[in-house]
C-alpha cells in the first residue's frame, strides 16, 4: 500500500469518543493492531487530544485527517482558531493542559500550519518496525 487518506469532521457535542472509534477503525486497516498495538494506542490517544483542544480552545469543530504515505501516518487535525497552540506548564493539580505535552511524547513529530480559516496541528507516526523518518542522520 503506498498511500491512503481518510477524513472526517467531528463537531464539539460528542466528537472526542467518535474521534477515537473513527481514528483506531482506520489504523486498523493499516494492519498496525497486530503490528504495533502500542502505536495505535499512541495514534488515538493524539487524536483525542487534538481534537480536545480543538473543541476547548478553539471552541470550534474538528477536522481530522489521517494520510499514510509509506512512511508515515500524518495525524492532522484542524479547527478554526489561528495562532501557535498554547502548552502551558504542566501543573499537577490542574485537570487539563496536557494535550500537546503528551502529542509530543507519543509522536515522532508534530507541527502546527496557520491557514486562513485557522490552524492544522499535524503528528507523525512512524510505521512499525521502520526507523524514524524524522531522525537526522548521525545522531
Amino acid at each position: 500500500m503506498k498511500a491512503v487518506g481518510w477524513a472526517q469532521s467531528f463537531p464539539v457535542s460528542g466528537g472526542v469518543r467518535a474521534g477515537r472509534q473513527w481514528a483506531r477503525e482506520h489504523v486498523e486497516a493499516l494492519e498496525w493492531t497486530r503490528e504495533a498495538p502500542g502505536t495505535v494506542d499512541d495514534i488515538v490517544l493524539a487524536v483525542s487530544e487534538l481534537i480536545t483542544n480543538a473543541h476547548v480552545h478553539a471552541r470550534s469543530g474538528a477536522q481530522v485527517m489521517l494520510a499514510w504515505d509509506s512512511r508515515c501516518l500524518h495525524v492532522s487535525v484542524h479547527d478554526a482558531a489561528g495562532g501557535e497552540p498554547a502548552s502551558p506548564a504542566p501543573d499537577p493539580d490542574r485537570p487539563s493542559g496536557r494535550g500537546l505535552l503528551l502529542v509530543d511524547a507519543v509522536s515522532d513529530s508534530w507541527e502546527t500550519r496557520q491557514q486562513r480559516d485557522g490552524k492544522t496541528v499535524t503528528a507523525c507516526f512512524s510505521a512499525p518496525g521502520q526507523p524514524d523518518p524524522h531522525a537526522v542522520a548521525g545522531k
